[in-house]
């Protein structure tokens, strides 16, 4: 990819979080995450090779760290390109929140013999009743990433 096709992508995707509310913003913004860091360079060849170097427990704490920390990390950039007029602290609380509802619909998910598309219904369900708020559509977005990583 040329520089202007990783630009035109990274401004595509704050394009589409700026057309949602902010917390579904902030969400989207979090969900793709990993997509952005690649068009952004991110890790550097440096920091995969700290990464590579460390323990698991270290690696553990060091992602753990990431996710504790993510109102402060490449997603506020994002988030604040998308929602200029969101004040800062209204912008780390909104990925603050969209870090806790993925986490919780994670822990939700659980591994038993009921159909697989309903326990990730379910799994997003009670996610949802913590984080109430959401459009329909991060939910289902939510939804199809449960069954996407859990598989």
């Amino acid at each position: 990819m040329t520089i202007e096709d990783t630009s035109a992508e990274t401004a595509a995707i704050i394009a589409e979080a700026a057309l949602l509310p902010l917390h579904d913003a902030a969400y989207a913004v979090w969900r793709r995450r990993y997509r952005l860091d690649t068009l952004e360079a991110r890790p550097t060849a440096e920091q995969v090779r700290t990464f590579r170097a460390m323990s698991p427990a270290e690696q553990a704490a060091n992602m753990r760290h990431d996710r504790d920390y993510a109102q402060d990390g490449p997603a506020f950039t994002h988030l604040k390109s998308a929602h200029p007029r969101a004040s800062d602290d209204e912008i780390k609380r909104a990925i603050i929140a969209a870090v806790r509802f993925e986490d919780a619909y994670f822990k939700y998910f659980v591994q038993d013999g009921t159909d697989y598309w309903e326990r990730c219904v379910r799994a997003v369900a009670l996610a949802a009743k913590q984080s109430p708020g959401y459009l329909e559509s991060t939910y289902q977005l939510a939804r199809n990433d449960v069954a996407y990583y859990m598989k």
